[in-house]
């Protein structure tokens, strides 16, 4: 356990941050995983554009990269482009 108080505060403000980023880590996976699942090139298309807001808010706070977010944008457009031409 901590000796200072400091590191008290720093342990707390940790959880919470550590709670913040694990659920928009959460929201990011459900997102992208709603694009995959989408049977209708319809229902992708808009699950796609949810997915992209969820991915750039998700790298505007640093919880991942932002050219990670990129490279899930571009491969989940790929994605939904194979749907809609099939």
């Amino acid at each position: 356990m901590p000796q200072h108080k400091s590191c008290e505060k720093r342990m707390r403000t940790s959880a919470r941050q550590n709670a913040r980023n694990r659920a928009y880590r959460t929201k990011m996976r459900v997102a992208i995983r709603k694009v995959r699942e989408a049977q209708d090139p319809e229902a992708a298309q808009q699950a796609l554009r949810d997915a992209s807001k969820v991915l750039d808010r998700v790298a505007g706070k640093g919880i991942i990269h932002k050219k990670r977010a990129a490279d899930k944008k571009s491969r989940l457009t790929k994605l939904v482009k194979s749907l809609s031409a099939a």
